[in-house]
């Protein structure tokens, strides 16, 4: 295992168990996204000002991940492991917010007629979903590694977790604001 400038050595307890949590983390969201869409829940409050909130905490997260990204490539990993936790914490935040808005509210459908704009918007929203629900453990157990110190490997699956990531966090806030006059 890779050990340099000030990086502590390798948890390998730690890790299991933040693996297998990620799992069950992973798992539970995924159930819930799926009865989401068919449990309602009337708790008389009007969350209509969440879809914003969401777009801001996925715009926050893509900052931090571009920051992060930043940080790793000046050799500065105590600022990377802030901007990850960071983004991290906004994820979860949004993860929470999204769940309990689409618990509580009916579905928005897009409203605009034109054709070409309608296909451009399901295509984001499509792979935005797809690629939110796929990369959901391995965001999970890439920041499982790089939070216990398992820097080669952490690295290796970053290469390609980091940029759905990214990808998720950004394509979030626009299709808050192709969908914006809908609500």
């Amino acid at each position: 295992m890779e050990r340099n400038k000030g990086i502590p050595a390798p948890e390998a307890a730690r890790f299991a168990l933040l693996k297998k949590w990620s799992i069950v983390v992973s798992i539970i969201v995924l159930l819930l996204v799926g009865f989401m869409r068919r449990v309602k829940i009337d708790l008389g409050i009007d969350f209509s000002f969440l879809p914003m909130v969401n777009a801001i905490c996925n715009s926050i997260v893509a900052i931090c991940l571009v920051s992060a990204f930043y940080q790793i490539r000046q050799k500065n990993w105590e600022m990377h492991r802030k901007f990850i936790y960071a983004a991290m914490s906004f994820s979860a935040l949004f993860l929470l917010t999204y769940v309990l808005y689409h618990f509580t509210t009916p579905e928005t459908t897009y409203c605009h007629q034109d054709v070409m704009m309608r296909k451009v918007y399901y295509f984001i929203l499509a792979t935005h979903i797809i690629l939110a629900g796929v990369s959901l453990p391995f965001i999970l157990i890439t920041f499982s590694r790089g939070d216990t110190f398992h820097v080669e490997s952490h690295r290796k699956m970053a290469r390609w977790v980091f940029p759905i990531w990214l990808y998720v966090a950004i394509t979030g806030p626009i299709c808050y604001l192709m969908l914006k006059d809908c609500y």
